[in-house]
């Protein structure tokens, strides 16, 4: 897990919270993200991997204030993303308080943990809170069944959210038009980064779902209508600064998340065999990464 050497200079955003069900279930996205990307020394990746599913099995049998969804990345930057579910600050900083607590009342864990930071090259937190009102079908997504996150981050130019968030929305209008059976979810970066930003993840059963991006692409452009598609192409061109959209691979040997998750797919998520990354086209046996955090 990673609620790591967080900043906790937190700019707390009114932000329309409320398409998802109070009692949402446990494998839907959650309200709040820690992310954070890890990048590791020359040559040390095989070597980080092992401590950190040893990390992860370490930790099956004990309390832990939080869970973590470990990623590869296949594309982009050589790095370890870790996606870890929150519900409020609250929670965030009640990890933080006692994840040193509980190093120092496992020596175990304390070591593997000291032994990953050494590995490590450079490290950045970003926490980013849910968008309900942006997205497409969000409260639909169960997590449990992701093999590949795909994930679209926009920085906006400030005073320009209004323009994204308009877009997406003709965009979400189009994906319903189409009946696309792949949802979306959207966050907003609240801290760790330069803002306004948003970041749009894409939970995929596999590889395979990224042709069917590709081949709805028309489909979706004739939905969003001559007018539609001109004001996305406007908006990018005038309010965004930055895009850029990267692929991973889900380990579940290397996550730690709940008994209630882990039950909606037990066979991918309870099986945790060697150190070798996940077959994101396979719906069984991939392996993911623990928690190289200092929660």
């Amino acid at each position: 897990m990673t609620v790591k050497r967080v900043t906790y200079a937190i700019v707390f955003l009114l932000l329309p919270l409320g398409a998802f069900a109070q009692s949402k279930p446990v494998t839907a996205p959650p309200k709040i993200l820690l992310l954070v990307h890890q990048a590791f020394l020359s040559g040390k990746d095989g070597a980080r991997q092992k401590l950190d599913v040893a990390m992860s099995r370490a930790c099956e049998k004990l309390n832990l204030p939080n869970a973590w969804i470990d990623l590869e990345a296949l594309t982009g930057a050589s790095e370890r993303l870790s996606f870890d579910p929150f519900e409020s600050f609250e929670e965030i900083d009640k990890a933080a308080t006692e994840w040193p607590k509980i190093y120092a009342g496992n020596r175990e864990l304390g070591r593997l943990q000291g032994e990953i930071l050494a590995l490590i090259s450079s490290e950045r937190s970003i926490i980013a809170v849910r968008r309900d009102d942006v997205g497409y079908r969000a409260a639909t997504i169960d997590l449990s069944k992701a093999r590949v996150m795909r994930t679209l981050e926009v920085r906006v130019h400030p005073g320009r959210e209004k323009e994204f968030v308009d877009a997406f929305q003709v965009l979400a209008a189009a994906y319903e038009k189409t009946n696309s059976d792949l949802p979306w979810v959207v966050y907003q970066v609240n801290a760790g980064m330069p803002s306004p930003a948003f970041i749009i993840f894409v939970p995929m059963s596999n590889l395979r779902q990224n042709d069917d991006l590709l081949s709805r692409r028309e489909a979706i452009q004739e939905a969003e209508g001559e007018s539609g598609f001109e004001q996305m192409q406007q908006v990018a061109r005038d309010a965004y600064e930055r895009v850029e959209s990267n692929i991973y691979a889900i380990r579940p040997d290397m996550s730690h998340v709940s008994k209630e998750f882990a039950a909606e797919d037990p066979e991918f998520w309870l099986v945790k065999t060697a150190s070798e990354p996940a077959k994101p086209e396979s719906k069984k046996g991939e392996t993911k990464e623990p928690p190289e955090k200092q929660r």
